[in-house]
């Protein structure tokens, strides 16, 4: 049997006989080592198609996700240099070929692709411009249902932008001299194709809904190439489609032709001879020929989608470029790991401070003097209300009091016994109340006190009771 024993300089491998007994002995680290040299030397440089998921942007700047197909899947990275550059940053559900080079982390001991190089399924350079531009249209919010504006049921004006000598023109005349009569057709002729195409296009928009001079307006032209298309795919078009107030049919190419106009028009026509119908449709009509729509759209859909996973392997066989990051992955995917781990424990450490604070607060909350006053205030307040209320009820009790006295006083007072008949008698001399008559002699001078009065009397006669 052998013994096999991995050098730390070199990683060379050193075979000696053994006994049959003895076991093969390797430690966690050579044999991680011994694979990670395999693998990276198998396979520097590779190109690999897959789905993105578990996209995690670190706040290093390096993103960390998965790719996967339909039966595996492999982690990946992108170093932060590399992903300066992407045109579009990687997110959930993205189909895309990637560069990179296998590499394995012995931290973890896992695998994984370290990516140079990223790029879109399929698309070329003008597609890649037109996901950008639809990317932020669709976060201006203009692809959105609630924006599109209802189709007249009954229009009389019917403006046409396209161009005079195209064959979309005849095919709307067509249609709607032998579909409708009585209809009044407005064509501001625009071109269709070239530079200067997508502002009159947009002008002609503005034209309509600054006269106010149609009820609908149809825009197209015939099918061609993305290149011939393009203008229909201008950001000034896209925005005077959603500013229009008049509903707006966009009849761009042929059935499976699609453009940024198509999706924010307020309906979407297949060809300029659909427009036409739609615009003159009853409301049977009218549902009937957008599940057509829908129909075709689909199978339209999913062609290309084919198609583009035909053109995928085209990408296969390009050159790989070396990476800085070979000998620096590991280490810097350490040092990501460990600074997540360093803000998760400070997280935590925040978290119980804030709770032993807020403990803390509550407790000097009910010894603090300020506390202790409102305490006393709402005490002081309590007995204040308690003694004004006792006070009052003995001020009301001593006012009985004082009114049954004032009563019995003012029942004895003698001016009001005078009232009913009764005098007094006061001696002229001394002023004293006589009360007998042995106090009085005779020709003695007196007073009489009557209720409205006083008379001045003298003495002639003494007699007593008997």
């Amino acid at each position: 049997m052998l013994y096999i024993t991995l050098e730390k300089i070199g990683y060379k491998f050193h075979f000696m006989h053994l006994p049959a007994s003895e076991p093969v002995v390797l430690s966690v680290t050579q044999l991680t080592q011994a694979i990670k040299l395999s693998l990276e030397g198998t396979f520097p440089n590779v190109w690999l198609q897959g789905e993105i998921s578990n996209c995690k942007p670190h706040s290093s700047g390096h993103i960390y996700f998965s790719l996967k197909d339909a039966h595996a899947q492999i982690s990946a990275i992108i170093w932060r240099q590399e992903a300066a550059l992407l045109r579009s940053p990687p997110k959930d559900g993205m189909q895309v070929l990637v560069r990179g080079a296998i590499n394995v982390y012995p931290t973890r001991g896992n695998y994984q692709i370290v990516i140079y190089e990223m790029k879109p399924v399929g698309l070329g350079e003008l597609l890649i411009k037109l996901e950008e531009l639809k990317q932020k249209i669709h976060q201006l919010g203009w692809f959105r249902k609630e924006h599109k504006k209802p189709l007249p049921r009954m229009p009389n004006r019917i403006g046409v932008i396209t161009s005079p000598t195209g064959a979309a023109i005849q095919d709307i005349l067509n249609i709607l001299t032998r579909r409708s009569g009585g209809l009044n057709l407005l064509i501001n002729p625009v071109r269709v194709q070239g530079l200067e195409a997508a502002q009159e296009i947009a002008q002609a928009i503005h034209f309509f809904n600054e006269h106010d001079l149609v009820d609908v307006i149809i825009v197209g032209r015939g099918g061609g190439s993305i290149e011939d298309l393009w203008c229909f795919n201008q950001e000034i078009v896209a925005e005077a489609i959603f500013y229009s107030h008049i509903p707006i049919i966009s009849a761009v190419g042929h059935e499976t032709d699609h453009c940024i106009a198509d999706y924010v028009a307020d309906v979407r026509a297949p060809t300029p001879s659909a427009a036409a119908e739609i615009v003159i449709a009853d409301k049977l009509e009218q549902l009937k020929h957008l599940e057509q729509i829908k129909r075709r759209l689909t199978q339209s859909i999913s062609h290309k989608v084919f198609l583009s996973k035909q053109r995928l392997s085209a990408f296969l066989k390009q050159p790989m470029l070396s990476s800085p990051y070979y000998l620096l992955g590991p280490w810097i995917q350490r040092l990501d790991d460990n600074r997540q781990q360093l803000d998760y424990l400070i997280k935590q450490k925040i978290c119980r401070l804030h709770l032993i604070l807020d403990a803390s607060n509550k407790r000097l909350q009910t010894l603090r003097p300020s506390s202790q006053i409102a305490y006393l205030q709402e005490k002081v307040k309590y007995w204040d209300k308690n003694i004004y209320h006792q006070m009052r009820h003995i001020i009301d009790s001593k006012k009985e009091q004082l009114e049954s006295i004032s009563v019995a006083l003012h029942l004895i007072n003698p001016k009001n016994l005078l009232t009913k008949g009764y005098s007094i008698l006061f001696s002229e001399k001394d002023n004293s109340v006589i009360t007998s008559v042995t106090n009085i002699h005779k020709n003695q001078d007196l007073r009489i006190y009557l209720s409205d009065g006083e008379v001045l009397s003298t003495v002639k006669e003494i007699k007593a009771s008997e």
